[in-house]
């Protein structure tokens, strides 16, 4: 029985290892089921713009408080589960401290760290907490964030918290059973913040605390694990690891400039008899103008919609929103990541034939939605991650507009124009410039 320990503990390590793996597989075969699009160019700029706005969070500081308390729940994550590469290795060989006599003096300076920023997770997480659930912030609570968004949101914030308090519960035991010379409790010191705990273990006896601090040290690390793959089975705050590849492939053009389709460039230079990329079989199918459900967008559109974190930052600064439109670019983002899920699940049920006769275009997303949007773009710089909802809206438009001839009049109007006129207003091109004869008189 002396390795029973370290055989649970590799077997847990193992179970969530491949669950993990499993939903890591789940999420690349859904965002490869959108169509390619190449993003490999600039790799420098792509580079730099991943460090400044995933790692920095540069765009996030346009809100300097919200920031801040973000930034520490964010570092102490990062910072505190270096922690847990000790953890892993004592429970694989064993031991217990194994880095203590690797770093020496050094070590104590560690924990104080690590230990400075599991308490500001705990404090910051309970202003978000706050914020959700007593203030309740206006755009924690639009019609989209349903139960289930703001319960996840719940959920994620306590297990965080609960994950630091073991921690600093851990040291503080381990701290009492080292000053009592307990087996196998090496000394370290005390820790600052841990400190402020070992008055409430003094009572205890070595039996005891040996008790509490293996309880928190198997709850640590099993939250760790379950924290893991909760993220990665249906969480938004998935965030967290796919917001680096996401902004490493952001769109490096200016936001306001717009993406042509291939395959009306495609008709436009086949008619003008200009050379064309790729086969120019005149039997070949035309692709479809736009999208009407996932498969038709990019996987960089899907890869965005498994990177929101439904922050809702896009929707307070959408001006349609604001003045009362049923456009969320929150909501876009969210639904798309639910097609997405669905159209995978129905892949692993059926196959790839089947056909639920659901779109995401009408049965999630609604016309009315994408024809309030004035494509200002205020969703895009609001977005922490650089997620773009108004790239999935236009190609929903296109396809509304141009496979369905479904616009509005006044757009069908406009159209007519531009055809004939070669502008948007109703005026002879042999008639454009008479205001300049009116000057001159």
């Amino acid at each position: 029985m002396k390795y029973f320990p370290q055989i649970i503990f590799l077997a847990l390590l193992l179970i969530a290892s491949s669950f993990i793996f499993k939903s890591i597989r789940r999420i690349r075969r859904n965002i490869l089921l959108g169509h390619r699009e190449d993003r490999s160019d600039n790799t420098g700029k792509r580079l730099k713009t991943m460090l400044l706005v995933a790692l920095g969070q540069k765009k996030m500081f346009k809100k300097p408080l919200p920031a801040l308390l973000h930034l520490f729940v964010y570092l102490g994550f990062i910072i505190v589960n270096i922690e847990i590469l000790e953890i892993v290795l004592d429970g694989l060989f064993g031991t217990h401290r194994l880095f203590v006599p690797v770093t020496g003096n050094f070590y104590p300076f560690l924990i104080n760290v690590f230990e400075f920023f599991a308490v500001s997770v705990i404090i910051t997480c309970a202003i978000f907490l706050i914020r959700r659930n007593i203030l309740k912030v206006k755009r924690f609570h639009a019609q989209e964030m349903t139960s289930w968004p703001r319960l996840d949101a719940n959920i994620i914030l306590s297990i965080e918290i609960f994950l630091m308090l073991c921690f600093l519960s851990m040291n503080a035991a381990d701290y009492v059973l080292q000053t009592r010379g307990a087996e196998h409790y090496i000394s370290t010191g005390s820790f600052f913040f841990s400190g402020l705990l070992i008055n409430l273990f003094q009572g205890f006896n070595d039996k005891q605390l040996v008790f509490i601090e293996r309880f928190c040290w198997w709850s640590h690390i099993i939250g760790v694990f379950a924290f893991a793959n909760y993220v990665f089975y249906n969480s938004k705050h998935l965030h967290i690891f796919i917001s680096f590849p996401n902004t490493f492939f952001s769109k490096l053009e200016p936001a306001g400039k717009f993406t042509n389709m291939p395959e009306v460039t495609k008709e436009v230079k086949l008619m003008l008899n200009l050379p064309v990329e790729g086969p120019t079989d005149s039997n070949a199918p035309i692709g479809r103008f736009g999208a009407k459900d996932v498969t038709d967008l990019t996987w960089k559109n899907l890869m965005e919609a498994y990177s929101c974190t439904e922050c809702g930052r896009c929707t307070a600064q959408c001006p349609a929103n604001i003045t009362g439109k049923k456009l969320s670019p929150r909501k876009i983002m969210m639904d798309t990541r639910d097609r997405v899920e669905e159209v995978g699940q129905n892949l692993d049920k059926h196959g790839k034939d089947f056909n639920d006769n659901k779109a995401l275009l009408g049965d999630y997303i609604t016309v009315e939605e994408i024809m309030a949007c004035t494509t200002c773009n205020a969703c895009v710089e609001a977005c922490p991650v650089n997620i773009d909802p108004l790239n999935i809206i236009l190609q929903l438009r296109r396809y509304k507009i141009m496979e369905e001839s479904q616009a509005p009049a006044s757009w069908n109007m406009m159209f007519s124009n531009i055809e004939n006129n070669f502008a948007p207003w109703k005026f002879s091109p042999a008639d454009r410039f008479k205001w300049i004869e009116k000057l001159n008189q």
